[in-house]
């Protein structure tokens, strides 16, 4: 029999979910084919079975948390496909009907002993009954015939009443003082019980109220995924170990606007691509990274790690959540490359096939909230980076020219938010400002590109 474990994923993962089982139990598999997909808080994976067989066990369920070294299934190197699961069904099978019979003849063996209990505590009660009656005929009671016949009619014990009489005799009307005496007892108890009756109530509707929810409406809860997860401690992590502040500028795309329309067919004949705004301001970013090398470095314990490299994260929306694929060496690739990388991880992004090495590393982050419609936001830092550029949407809006005339002109909202910590408001600014000039005269962007 060969166990399956968890293999190690990569360095700065650990832990991951089982998203789906490949294969069933009894299922026949080869060394290296893969038996599920791992979730993980970067990318889904898959795990490979380590030897050929039958799968004969699975000890995980789906939506299980793993670690790396767990042991998640056993593979029968000498079994046969489907003969593992018909045994081990058959064999489940004689233990549930060994069980009923065990179960009937436990009940059976109770039943009998519930009979004799009863039948010893009814003898019991009875010569209770007979010891007191023989008690009360021995003990000598005084009383008036009246009063014996008073004490029939109200069914009191005489023996139990106390006399006034100096000499003991019971007469008629301490039998009604004892009947009166009774009735007070009665009435004081009543409420009693009615108390320890309503008592289990009320504890039984607490216990209801704590086991609703805060809702009142019908809700509906949804496990978050590893992945939502992960983004969501990190976002916190973010905000509770940085110094993170958002400074902002305006862009006039004019510019850049009436370029693209002059070269985008001849771009995309050449290239094979579109030319977007994405490359414009990728290589605006690194151009200003140049000039304020701090944007692109990192804090690591006591020390600033100056990035001498420029990956650029990509944020990308996807179903499961925010990812940020990088674009390597963005400062070596034209208009064209840039293109080409941004569609490349953005495509592998949507249909789930990024590799960890393509979310590792990275030294600053664009997102682009514009093709949502987001006219203004504060973009939270995408850690260990300092800074991240944030895009909006475009829309016209008047603006006052050199010479003073007003005009409408497609307008952009830019954000930086940077770690104050070893950024100072000064560069935060210059640095958004350079690349404000960059956008808005991208002739010379191109130039120096």
């Amino acid at each position: 029999m060969k166990e399956i474990k968890v293999p190690e994923l990569a360095e700065s993962i650990t832990e991951g979910t089982i998203a789906e089982w490949l294969v069933q139990k009894g299922d026949q598999v080869e060394k290296g084919d893969p038996i599920l997909e791992l979730e993980t808080d970067k990318v889904n994976v898959e795990v490979n079975a380590d030897a050929s067989g039958v799968i004969s066990e699975l000890l995980k369920e789906a939506g299980d948390d793993v670690e790396v070294g767990d042991v998640i299934a056993k593979v029968d190197e000498n079994g046969e496909a489907g003969g593992s699961s018909e045994e081990e069904s058959s064999n489940e099978e004689e233990e549930k009907e060994s069980s009923e019979e065990n179960k009937q003849a436990q009940e059976d063996k109770e039943e009998q002993q519930q009979e004799t209990e009863d039948s010893k505590q009814k003898e019991e009660s009875k010569s209770d009954q007979d010891q007191g009656s023989s008690d009360d005929d021995k003990k000598e009671v005084i009383a008036t015939p009246a009063a014996r016949k008073r004490a029939r009619e109200l069914g009191i014990n005489l023996s139990e009443i106390s006399a006034r009489d100096p000499l003991g005799r019971i007469r008629p009307e301490d039998v009604e003082e004892a009947a009166q005496g009774d009735s007070k007892k009665e009435q004081k108890q009543e409420p009693k019980q009615e108390e320890k009756k309503e008592a289990p109530k009320k504890e039984k509707k607490s216990e209801q109220n704590s086991e609703k929810t805060e809702f009142e409406k019908p809700v509906e809860r949804v496990k978050m995924s590893r992945r939502r997860q992960t983004i969501a401690k990190r976002l916190v992590e973010v905000q509770q170990t940085s110094a993170m502040l958002t400074t902002f500028n305006e862009v006039d795309m004019t510019n850049v606007m009436n370029l693209r329309s002059q070269r985008k067919e001849s771009f995309q004949k050449k290239h094979d691509i579109k030319l977007g705004f994405m490359s414009f301001f990728t290589k605006a970013v690194v151009g200003a990274l140049k000039e304020f090398p701090l944007i692109n470095a990192e804090i690591q314990g006591n020390e600033i790690v100056m990035k001498k490299f420029y990956d650029i994260g990509m944020a990308v929306s996807t179903e499961e959540g925010l990812v940020v694929p990088v674009v390597r060496d963005a400062d070596r690739l034209d208009f064209a490359g840039i293109e080409k990388g941004i569609a490349d991880v953005a495509t592998k992004a949507r249909n789930k096939e990024l590799q960890l090495e393509d979310l590792q590393g990275g030294s600053f982050t664009i997102t682009n909230g514009g093709i949502f419609g987001s006219m203004l936001s504060t973009p939270i830092l995408n850690s260990p980076q300092v800074g991240i550029l944030g895009l909006h949407n475009i829309e016209k809006r008047p603006k006052v020219m050199p010479d003073d005339t007003i005009q409408a002109r497609p307008m952009m909202y830019i954000a930086l938010s940077y770690d104050h910590r070893i950024v100072d408001g000064k560069e935060a600014v210059q640095f958004l400002k350079r690349i404000k000039e960059m956008i808005e005269d991208p002739y010379d962007l191109l130039l120096e590109g």
